[in-house]
């Protein structure tokens, strides 16, 4: 209980306080664990505790790879290719010299641990992606990086302990042979495994209430025979099934992809408190070792930089794209977990050295957690990678009354776009230059070719109130209800449509795209209305004349409010008040503006 706990209510302070949350969950984990020893989960589950983390591993690992779909690097596949071949190879040879020259392992242990150290891991990179908002390229290559080489991580450890097996002479050349046919039986199990799930969900062999949870049964199933086979290959299986699955084009992967979302976020929050709760004191005090500080110095500002910028050599990665993606590494829950199976597997086959990669391991984990969830977003603004550093608004329909809106929210330089199917709709749109794009946005082609990543607010206005439910009701699991608007049910009974299929009504009941659009055309206009300690909402809402419909509000920080049927905002001094209003009384907006000038100027009239 305490675990799960720990672990959500750090994702939620995380996103309270706009702070990384892996930082938080471990955190949480040591104060839990070895700094006050409330609970140790390793004792308490014992035997469960390594196969408890393996199988939430392999679901975090699945539930990433659905998200691997080839269209989305179609235009960056040549450096995210070098990256994850040429670069990973580099991080391997220059990470496994710095763990013997500076942490002093031996060779044999140091080209182990240097295999694993490659990985950078969803568990970690996920989270701090969805919180820094980088733009669709750099985002891409470091999700794809931390998705595909995680699993080649823990193989290529595998392979550097064969090795030297093989060097002492306790493993024979058929060794070799066995490992590559254990990790092309991985592949291949993960493939077949995902192209048949995919071939019975489009066949309609599974019910839509079985398909998550079947897919969630086969992934362990696929982790767990794999990784029989032969150890640390389940992880490339499963990966091999999430590709294969997101490249079908299977009409219900979006509610697979939701349903493994939620519970990666609860899997990564809990198993990153396990771990640190797990860890001992002595493990705490051996991170402070100088030859561990100088390793994990070495791989944050020598080993990562060096493996990108040689790997992307004659790639088209601007400098500043090298200059992020070669500092934003962190390891997470497969370094951990694997680095202890290595740990005691090397101390069994006499290398004493070994016990120290446990130390070692979590003074790299924790150092590049805490270093890069911290800087990721504020290194990404700097470098003009960000997406943008105001939430945006999104208008779905393009009519004379939405582009008034967006011609007002764009000048008040808020970053709005109108977008449609049709394009002789959004003439008007351009006319007014108000930013827009010509696309279905419920189709997966529009997610490529425009960056939807900086809007946080939508607002659905089309014409269709049933393609209006559908689009908010497609948008929940990506902005939440909160940031979802869309115009009142003009056909039919509002009551036919549930509650759960749309977003919150705009404006008023009676307000809907018709009407409004009526308005617009007998030449009803945007005004602003900003509040004094003088002019206040009250009086405002006096000398509105009648058939004035507020629209939004503008905090004096800049935030932008919605009126909506289910409550009125509450505007307050200092705030700006965007109202339609009717064109016949120009003569009273103007004697109310200069009424307004007049007390500002501290002229009683």
């Amino acid at each position: 209980m305490l675990i799960f706990f720990l672990g959500v209510l750090s994702q939620w302070i995380a996103w309270r306080l706009q702070l990384p949350a892996i930082v938080l969950m471990s955190i949480s984990g040591l104060l839990v664990g070895p700094i006050f020893g409330i609970i140790s989960p390793a004792e308490r589950f014992g035997e469960l505790f390594s196969p408890i983390i393996s199988l939430a591993v392999a679901i975090i690992l699945f539930e990433g790879s659905l998200n691997l779909n080839f269209k989305e690097v179609k235009n960056f596949s040549k450096p995210l290719w070098r990256i994850a071949t040429w670069g990973a190879f580099i991080a391997w040879i220059a990470g496994s010299l710095a763990a013997h020259y500076m942490a002093g392992l031996s060779l044999a242990v140091s080209f182990v641990i240097g295999g694993l150290f490659i990985v950078t891991g969803p568990t970690v990179i996920l989270p701090m992606l969805r919180q820094a908002k980088l733009k669709p390229r750099p985002a891409a290559i470091l999700k794809w990086e931390g998705i595909v080489v995680d699993p080649f991580g823990a193989l290529l450890a595998l392979f550097a302990f064969q090795f030297v097996l093989f060097a002492m002479g306790e493993e024979s050349a058929s060794a070799f042979g066995l490992f590559f046919l254990a990790s092309l039986f991985s592949v291949l199990l993960g493939i077949v495994a995902g192209w048949g799930m995919g071939r019975m969900f489009e066949k309609g062999q599974v019910p839509e209430f079985l398909k998550s949870p079947m897919v969630f049964a086969v992934v362990l199933l696929v982790f767990a025979v794999s990784d029989t086979v032969m150890p640390q290959t389940g992880l490339l299986a499963v990966t091999s099934m999430g590709i294969m699955m997101a490249n079908m084009n299977i009409t219900s992967i979006n509610e697979m992809r939701h349903f493994k979302e939620n519970i990666s976020v609860l899997l990564i929050s809990s198993i990153f408190v396990m771990l640190t709760a797990s860890l001992s004191l002595d493990i705490l005090i051996g991170i402070f070792n100088p030859r561990i500080i100088a390793f994990v110095l070495a791989m944050l500002f020598i080993v990562r930089p060096l493996s990108i910028w040689l790997s992307t050599i004659g790639t088209n990665l601007s400098f500043q794209e090298k200059l992020l993606v070669g500092w934003i590494a962190p390891r997470g829950i497969v370094a951990l977990t694997v680095s202890g199976y290595f740990a005691a597997t090397l101390m069994d086959a006499g290398f004493e050295d070994a016990e120290l990669l446990t130390a070692l391991t979590f003074a790299l984990v924790f150092s590049t957690v805490v270093a890069h969830g911290f800087s990721i977003g504020w290194l990404g603004r700097k470098l003009g990678l960000v997406s943008s550093v105001e939430p945006g608004i999104l208008i779905v329909g393009s009519s004379r009354f939405t582009v008034k809106l967006g011609k007002m929210l764009h000048d008040m330089n808020k970053n709005v776009l109108i977008v449609d199917s049709a394009w002789g709709r959004l003439r008007l749109a351009r006319e007014e230059g108000v930013p827009n794009f010509n696309g279905e946005i419920l189709s997966e082609h529009t997610e490529y070719e425009k960056d939807l990543t900086p809007y946080e607010t939508m607002i659905v206005a089309s014409e269709n109130d049933s393609y209006n439910s559908l689009v908010t009701s497609n948008f929940v699991p990506k902005l939440g209800r909160t940031h979802l608007f869309q115009t009142a049910i003009h056909i039919g009974n509002p009551k036919d449509f549930h509650a759960s299929l749309s977003g919150k009504t705009l404006f008023g009941p009676e307000w809907n795209i018709q009407a409004l659009e009526e308005k617009a055309e007998e030449g009803y206009a945007m005004r602003k209305t900003q509040l004094t300690e003088q002019f206040t909402y009250e009086k405002f809402r006096e000398k509105s004349v009648e058939g004035t419909i507020p629209l939004f509000i503008e905090r004096a920080q800049g935030k932008i409010e919605f009126f909506t049927a289910e409550n009125g905002a509450e505007p307050k001094t200092g705030d700006t008040i965007v109202s339609f209003s009717p064109p016949a009384h120009q003569e009273i907006r103007t004697q109310e503006k200069l009424e307004t000038s007049r007390i500002k100027s501290g002229i009683q009239s």
